[in-house]
């Protein structure tokens, strides 16, 4: 600490001198955005952050609402978790995610289904067509092996621990960061059941649509993926909220196969009041 900031007056005065700074890694309060799909008021937007390379983010998200990612520079990973935001013990079940769908690949229309048989998040719109349903997040030994150090304090923090921090800010633990998918960053299962990487890196500005069909608390790490071999290397990624209607009876994402119509009924019988 410098001799002056030693003196609380002039720590005071420095702390002061920042008030409006503004850097591109931060919530923007209150949210603004001037590329809203079309339809949208400002009036409903609800947040807009850039998350830094290793940075994190959690939010509470209302039954309805969009969030839009974007993967800026075409080097983003977000690993995502879902809770139901009433009861968190209910929280996204990527087994059943996959299996229950049949489909290994999630992509535009697909659901993040809870270990409950309820949807928590569908995704609307994807033009990505990269995500990881398999690995995992990162961890502080796998970034050990890749980087020489993992740590959440050092310069290569890993996806669970920054997804820890995330989940801690709404009374969650190490037990609750359960396997979690990664967006943006891909692999594919070959014939001989070989994991095959997708991780580019890719265009910038690909972006993904998710709508909450439950009340969430939602979580989300910006880290190299942990098939990622590459030196350090992570890029900004965009998030983008706001308010949206309930899914309704005839939503063609809703309706696009029996076993989707069932996860909406068991979640529609949750708000069934």
């Amino acid at each position: 600490m410098s001799a002056a900031l030693a003196d609380p007056n002039a720590a005071r005065a420095h702390a002061r001198s920042m008030d409006g700074i503004v850097v591109e890694a931060m919530p923007v309060l209150p949210p603004r955005a001037d590329d809203l799909p079309a339809g949208v008021s400002s009036n409903d937007l609800l947040w807009e952050e850039t998350i830094a390379g290793a940075g994190y983010a959690s939010r509470i998200l209302a039954r309805g609402t969009r969030l839009r990612l974007i993967d800026l520079e075409g080097d983003a990973c977000a690993s995502l978790l879902l809770f139901n935001a009433a009861t968190p013990t209910e929280r996204l079940n990527i087994a059943d995610t996959v299996k229950v769908q049949w489909d290994a690949y999630p992509s535009a229309g697909s659901l993040l289904l809870s270990d409950m048989g309820r949807v928590l998040a569908s995704i609307e719109q994807d033009d990505a067509g990269t995500h990881d349903a398999f690995c995992g997040a990162s961890s502080e030994a796998s970034n050990r092996r890749h980087y020489g150090d993992g740590r959440n304090c050092g310069a290569h923090p890993n996806a669970r621990d920054r997804l820890l921090l995330g989940a801690a800010k709404h009374g969650l633990g190490r037990r609750d960061v359960h396997p979690c998918i990664n967006l943006f960053k891909g692999v594919r299962i070959a014939v001989d059941g070989a994991i095959v990487p997708e991780l580019g890196p890719f265009a910038p500005g690909r972006a993904l649509v998710l709508r909450a069909e439950m009340d969430l608390i939602l979580v989300l790490a910006n880290c190299p993926h942990v098939l990622d071999g590459r030196p350090w290397r992570i890029t900004p990624l965009r998030a983008t909220a706001w308010r949206g209607p309930v899914t309704d009876a005839d939503d063609p994402i809703r309706n696009a196969t029996p076993e989707r119509r069932r996860a909406f009924l068991n979640t529609e019988d949750l708000y069934r009041r």
